[in-house]
This record gives structure tokens, C-alpha cells and sequence, in this order.
């Protein structure tokens, strides 16, 4: 061993510069086991499990709240409707569809509303359904619209249009037939709430905080 005069050299005590890149090569070539490799990806599937669900959960509350306002958009069109021509509405629910349906005070029957864009036959987003109480009683609703039929076509369900009535009625005087309304998710029950009184007032029955 290489001494000096204050000791041995400390060239000699560490390993040469031409090994330091080969016992950097022999470490990194050795890479993660297999353990860590696995807790990785443990890790990375835990967090993109939790955003995906967050994400879906979102959307679908998001979908139920943009129902409700189109509900409430919908109603308040044909309130002003109503009142500004002197007609007269109705509201007809199923299971996952709805439409506005027109009084004609010549036939006085109830007959489907032609020619009104904004107030045709809509279909809630799939998985969503509704839950319709009239008086604080659930109404089972229909998986199909009534059918008027043609009163001039042979065969036609005339009987149909003189007992049928919808399920809230929309007066020209602004008016409504009191309903409480469930817009619900059916996977998880989620759902958000609409009620209207006589007045005709229509809004979510809680705070959408």
C-alpha cells in the first residue's frame, strides 16, 4: 500500500474512476423487484378506480339535475303558452318519457300537440326514470304514450280520446294540477325532486346545494 507522509494514500482507498461507471451499470441492471413493481401498480390502479367512479358518479348527478331544469323549462314554456293564447295544456308522464298533450274545446277532447317543437315527445337519458304522486299517491305509469288513434281511419280507438286525461293539466289562466315529481336514477336511487303547486309554480323541492 502506497504510503505519504501523512498516512496511506487516499488514491488507493477508493475504487478507480474507470470502475465507478461499471458498479453504476451493475446497480441500475439490477432494476425494481418484484414486489415494488406490484405495490406500483396496486397504487395506480386504487387511484384510477376512485377518479373513474368519481367521474361517473358526476356525470349521472349532473344528467338528473339537467333533467330536472329542462322539467322546469319545459313547464314554464307551456305555462306562457297557455296564458298568452288562450290554450289549454296537459302533461302526460311514462316510465322514461313524457309529453305535452293540447285541449280542443271544439271536439273537447285531449289530442297530441302538433307543429310545437319545444314541447314534443322527450326521452329521459337511459337508466333514468320516473316516479310521478298526485295528491301524495304514486301513479304507476305507462311504458307507452296513450294512442288517440284517427277518428276518419277505420279501425280508430275513438274511446281512447273521450277518457283520456293527462296527468297534469295546464290551464290558460296559468294554473296547474299539483305534482310531485322524482327524476330518478334507477342503478342507485339516486334522484332529485320537482314540485309545483296550484299557482303553477314549479321548482326542485331542495336546494341543488
Amino acid at each position: 500500500m502506497a504510503t505519504s507522509a501523512t498516512g496511506p494514500s487516499t488514491n488507493s482507498l477508493r475504487p478507480s474512476a474507470r470502475r465507478l461507471p461499471r458498479m453504476i451499470l451493475q446497480r441500475r441492471a439490477g432494476g425494481f423487484s418484484l414486489i415494488e413493481i406490484l405495490v406500483v401498480i396496486a397504487i395506480i390502479g386504487i387511484v384510477l378506480s376512485i377518479a373513474l367512479l368519481s367521474i361517473g358518479l358526476l356525470g349521472d348527478d349532473r344528467d338528473l339535475q339537467k333533467e330536472g331544469r329542462r322539467m322546469i323549462a319545459l313547464v314554464e314554456l307551456a305555462q306562457d303558452e297557455a296564458t298568452m293564447q288562450g290554450r289549454e295544456f296537459g302533461l302526460e308522464f311514462m316510465v322514461d318519457t313524457y309529453r305535452f298533450v293540447e285541449y280542443d274545446p271544439l271536439t273537447n277532447l285531449w289530442g297530441e300537440l302538433i307543429g310545437d317543437d319545444s314541447l314534443r315527445l322527450r326521452q329521459l337519458p337511459e337508466g333514468v326514470e320516473f316516479d310521478l304522486f298526485l295528491e301524495d299517491q304514486r301513479v304507476v305509469l305507462d311504458l307507452e304514450p296513450a294512442d288517440f288513434g284517427d277518428a276518419e281511419e277505420e279501425g280508430s280507438n275513438v274511446e281512447i280520446g273521450e277518457n283520456y286525461a293527462p296527468h297534469v293539466l295546464i290551464f290558460s289562466s296559468g294554473d296547474m294540477t299539483p305534482f310531485e315529481l322524482h327524476i330518478l336514477r334507477n342503478t342507485d336511487n339516486d334522484a332529485v325532486v320537482l314540485e309545483s303547486d296550484l299557482l303553477g309554480d314549479i321548482k326542485f323541492a331542495e336546494d341543488e346545494e
